[in-house]
């Protein structure tokens, strides 16, 4: 029983993280669907800020929006203050009434959340697409254009850019959270080469107006927009060339707590869009949503079972007696990881990978209890690094 419980752990673990993405990359090679981009293509565009109490982000966020490389007659921004109360509406009306672009503020009183305030925008927007951009996001200034030349394809209803994160000097983050977000970005290119992604960063999104649906307020727009959009027909794909630039958190706590809620969140929506993890009516698209999400989520029950079978199989030595030094070591390089980030000493990589792979599987197994205890997040703090 041990025996069975230790090779069906390792094997799970080993699928969730190597065996997907090794069969995205074979498939891709062979089931190639390529989109049809036109980089002359300017639709009408309407970008759209959630924000609560953002004073300290929301005029540099709004300043590189304006910046961007797209004229200026087709494109508006729209701010939702979500009972704001330390002076982000005044610096967005400030910049309003100068802009060459139009920028319109909508107040949310009460607070009612992030996906709340984005169903009160969309009825606002005039453009044929709406972006999504958190209040303290960068984007690169020919990031819109990236993105909405994809559009030109009648058959992509949504686009996610590249996140890169960043720390305050500027440069790019190198440790745990940077390799992850490169593995991440590399399932996405496969993923679209094959049909759709599963997995969108929020901060840098584009969609079809028109198959925008409206959401209730605990559930997390970046997750269930997209598996709206497939529901409908359409692509979700990956656009490498559109970047936003977003300062890291300062510590691991921060970046833990943030894991957690957005865990939580996607728990919710996995629940409710669970329809689609069915591949007979979505194909492979419903293989990849149960692989490449559920089991992701749900990695830490493979690696508590893997590490307690081999702990007690250590003593057969062998492989198992391997196995059980190896993870002993891997929790201890994680911890020491953990011991760096919160001295605010810089981590060899061989302590950030194993400590923020811990971080990941720790958030999701707190988010699982949350979940399972009936916990839902609707309203937000600013993501701040």
């Amino acid at each position: 029983m041990l025996m069975a419980l230790f090779w069906l752990s390792l094997f799970a673990l080993i699928y969730i993280y190597i065996g997907y993405p090794i069969l995205v990359r074979f498939l891709a090679g062979y089931l190639q669907s390529p989109i049809k981009q036109d980089d002359s293509f300017e639709p009408s565009v309407s970008i759209l800020i959630a924000a609560f109490n953002e004073a300290k982000d929301i005029r540099a966020t709004l300043e590189n929006k304006l910046a961007l490389d797209y004229p200026a007659d087709k494109f508006e921004i729209l701010v939702v203050s979500d009972e704001s109360d330390d002076g982000t509406d005044d610096i967005v009306l400030e910049l309003a009434s100068n802009a060459s672009v139009a920028i319109k503020l909508h107040r949310q009183v009460p607070r009612q959340g992030k996906t709340a305030g984005l169903n009160q925008l969309v009825p606002m927007a005039s453009g044929n697409i709406i972006l999504f951009s958190d209040a303290n996001s960068e984007w690169e200034p020919q990031a819109l254009r990236r993105l909405v030349r994809n559009f030109a394809d009648p058959q992509v209803g949504y686009v996610t850019g590249k996140m890169i994160y960043v720390n305050e000097d500027g440069s790019l983050v190198g440790d745990g959270c940077s390799a992850y977000m490169k593995y991440e970005n590399w399932l996405r290119e496969q993923e679209t080469r094959v049909g759709s992604v599963v997995g969108v960063d929020g901060g840098i999104d584009a969609m079809r107006t028109s198959l925008y649906q409206t959401l209730r307020a605990d559930q997390l727009p970046d997750f269930v927009q997209p598996l709206k959009v497939v529901e409908q027909g359409y692509r979700v794909v990956y656009e490498p060339e559109a970047l936003l630039r977003e300062h890291a958190l300062a510590d691991g706590t921060s970046e833990f707590s943030m894991r957690v809620r957005v865990s939580l969140r996607a728990l919710w929506a996995l629940k409710d869009m669970a329809h689609l993890m069915n591949p007979g009516k979505y194909g492979f698209f419903g293989f990849q949503l149960v692989s490449h999400k559920l089991l992701r989520y749900l990695a830490f029950i493979p690696l508590l079972l893997l590490t307690l079978s081999a702990l007690f199989l250590a003593g057969k030595g062998g492989f198992f007696a391997l196995s059980a030094i190896g993870l002993v070591m891997f929790y201890g390089l994680s911890w020491a990881g953990r011991m760096s980030d919160q001295s605010g000493r810089d981590m060899p990589v061989f302590y950030s990978i194993p400590y923020y792979f811990m971080l990941l599987n720790m958030a999701s197994l707190k988010a699982a209890l949350a979940f399972l205890r009936g916990e839902k997040k609707v309203t937000w703090t600013p993501r701040k690094g």
